[in-house]
């Protein structure tokens, strides 16, 4: 069987281009991870369940993953351009915990969800704060090639130094505006960017030493230096949300150039936000944890579900009728899955069609269409589910364990269809005192429009 050739979208030069990795049969790759000041959300966790899926289509392929991902636990500032505080240290403020409890109880949170959502542990998880010899380092090298100055507020990159920095953004230098200074930075440029922050007359939780004085390390650094010790200066694949184009990833490439005189990596892949009424679900006030989607009564794998139903270069809009949807739909598939008998093998048609979809750029929603295909297919049943419990290598879904829906009394379905119709006959006092009822009896009722679900507490 000849399979399809794996292509991924660049970023970097914008074109969809066949994959070539630089050793045969192996692939190192860069996802940036957390930074750990607070929960992350679910627009965070599409990202997550991408870089998941990117390594599942890898390992499909036969390659042998070497996926590195950092945990920034210091450095990342409130603003992109260099200013306000730490967002480290922010949080230790407004939890009234230190820098250093706050990073290991949110890196501990994070790493609970990805279980959840049935996302594979990286190969290499690495911490800013256990790499910053490494940073100091590679600032020493950029020093050395004439690549940075020193400002009263620490020491930055020169990007006037690097003819063709901002080319994954396609920045026009010559247009971009300076913004507002901070007077102490007296930056030469405004694209310039900090690789090491001074600490100041202000007492941090996180600082060190350095030959320029004690500060702490600026956030591009940390992914630079790390992917290096753990991947080489040139490596296969950087994966991040949208948001890293025009500053994160375009300073990393800036300071790898600049230090080598090699792109960083071959293949530059970005992941779209998850949006709220067409809003950003960061920028939305709203608060959208993975718990929020699971205290609704729905499996987080109905979150991964839907992921899927999206390429990952398009925007999600996310609304509760797209999860029960989701949830809908997976609990159909494991139940269609449960009823076939084991004993068969692959179909090759199939199975064709299934790599014409993942290696053309993750095109999870054709692949995800190609599942309900194959079951109204006249494929022998012992070979659909072969075939599809192989498709799930890729989705990661858990289709081969039923899900078991939870029984909820039917005394308690018609305390909820009550309030539902006394809520729309706008007797909301009634409505309470019904929603009360089914609290007391264990269970949560969640709105959802003109309808809701049920879930126990």
């Amino acid at each position: 069987m000849t399979q399809a050739r794996l292509q991924f979208f660049n970023t970097l030069g914008r074109t969809l281009s066949d994959f070539v990795s630089i050793e045969e049969n192996k692939v190192g790759f860069y996802a940036c991870g957390p930074t750990v000041y607070d929960y992350a959300h679910i627009g965070n966790l599409r990202t997550y369940i991408l870089v998941d899926t990117l390594r599942r289509v890898l390992e499909m392929n036969g390659y042998d993953v070497t996926h590195v991902m950092n945990i920034t636990d210091v450095g990342h500032l409130v603003s992109d351009g260099d200013t306000g505080e730490d967002k480290m240290e922010k949080g230790s403020r407004k939890l009234n915990k230190s820098a250093w409890e706050i990073a290991l109880y949110f890196e501990k949170a994070f790493f609970k969800d990805l279980k959840k959502l049935n996302i594979k542990h990286p190969t290499v998880v690495c911490r800013a704060t256990e790499h910053i010899q490494e940073q100091i380092e590679f600032i020493l090298e950029l020093e050395e090639k004439g690549f940075t100055y020193k400002t009263p507020d620490g020491i930055y990159f020169d990007t006037e130094k690097l003819p063709d920095y901002g080319k994954l953004a396609l920045l026009d230098k010559a247009g971009l505006e300076a913004g507002i200074r901070v007077a102490m930075a007296e930056k030469r440029n405004p694209t310039d960017f900090a690789l090491w922050k001074f600490s100041g007359s202000t007492k941090r939780q996180m600082e060190w030493p350095s030959p320029w004085g004690v500060g702490f390390p600026g956030w591009h650094i940390e992914c630079s230096a790390m992917a290096e010790k753990y991947l080489g200066k040139t490596f296969d694949i950087h994966l991040g949300g949208e948001d890293h184009i025009p500053v994160h990833h375009t300073n990393e490439i800036a300071q790898c150039e600049a230090k080598n005189g090699t792109i960083q990596a071959n293949y530059w892949m970005h992941g779209y936000f998850l949006q709220l009424n067409k809003e950003k679900i960061s920028k939305s006030g709203v608060s959208m944890r993975l718990d929020s989607v699971l205290e609704r009564g729905y499996n987080p794998l109905a979150y991964r579900y839907l992921t899927l139903t999206s390429h990952y270069r398009s925007h999600l809009n996310f609304t509760w009728e797209g999860v029960s949807g989701a949830q809908t739909a997976l609990r159909r598939l494991k139940k269609k899955i449960a009823l076939l008998p084991d004993g068969g093998k692959r179909d090759d048609g199939f199975v064709k069609q299934f790599f014409e979809h993942i290696n053309r750029d993750l095109n999870m929603p054709k692949a995800l269409s190609l599942v309900w295909k194959l079951l109204d297919s006249d494929v022998a049943p012992a070979n659909k589910k072969a075939t599809l419990l192989w498709f799930d290598q890729v989705f990661g879904l858990e289709l081969d364990k039923e899900e078991l829906e939870e029984k909820i009394p039917q005394h308690i379905v018609k305390l909820a269809d009550e309030r539902l119709q006394m809520k729309k006959e706008r007797h909301f006092a009634k409505a309470d005192e019904l929603r009360d009822k089914i609290v007391e009896a264990g269970y949560q009722v969640h709105d959802l429009g003109d309808s809701f679900t049920l879930s126990k507490m």
